[in-house]
């Protein structure tokens, strides 16, 4: 699994001109296909009267998941353009959208590839990458006498801290890199003396 991957930090929209046709292309972070479908919804409805909505995007810091459409464009020329772009790029958890208004003058095969091709690398110029790491969440359940002391520890040893509750026992939520889960099971073992509990759950990415 890749540790750190290029991906977007927010929302943008950039648009291009070709032959009077405008190519709006907008960008937004995505971590599932949910959240994909739905970016491309809220897109659809705030450009109702674009001849055509194209999208790509690829989920997953290893890029596991890879969609795209062409929305009614000759096959081949919008949507793999657009995919091509973003894997060119490096770019994972991302979704682009390019909303097409005609402008009048057929640009051919070749043009559209061309056009929203650029549409996508332009907006991913303009917005700009950050990098981001994949992590393993770790939850830590403790006693409350030792919870103050705990939390303080893994923010001295430099963790991020996602979230503290309090309940009947204080619970700790923190990403890791998979690569250290091991060696901090071990860590809070030897620092609570087995008094606090950890579980990892899913994936999460560094903020």
């Amino acid at each position: 699994m890749t540790d750190r991957y290029l991906t977007i930090a927010e929302e943008s929209e950039h648009e291009t001109v070709v032959n009077r046709s405008r190519f709006v292309c907008a960008l937004a972070p995505t971590a599932t296909e949910d959240a994909a479908r739905s970016f491309l919804a809220r897109v659809r409805a705030r450009h109702p009267t674009a001849s055509h909505h194209c999208y790509a995007y690829v989920i997953g810091s290893d890029a596991q998941i890879q969609k795209s459409s062409d929305d009614g464009e000759p096959g081949g020329t919008a949507g793999l353009p657009m995919l091509q772009m973003l894997t060119r790029r490096g770019i994972r958890n991302t979704t682009a959208v390019v909303s097409r208004y005609f402008g009048g003058t057929k640009l051919g095969a070749g043009g559209l590839i061309r056009a929203y091709g650029a549409a996508v690398g332009r907006a991913l110029d303009a917005s700009g990458t950050v990098t981001r790491q994949h992590l393993r969440l770790a939850v830590i359940t403790a006693d409350h006498q030792r919870a103050g002391r705990l939390e303080n520890d893994l923010r001295a040893t430099g963790r991020e801290i996602r979230s503290v509750s309090h309940g009947e026992r204080v619970t700790i939520e923190l990403g890791l890199p998979a690569a250290e889960v091991e060696e901090f099971r071990a860590w809070l073992a030897q620092t609570t003396a087995g008094q606090a509990r950890v579980d990892f759950g899913g994936e999460v990415e560094s903020g």
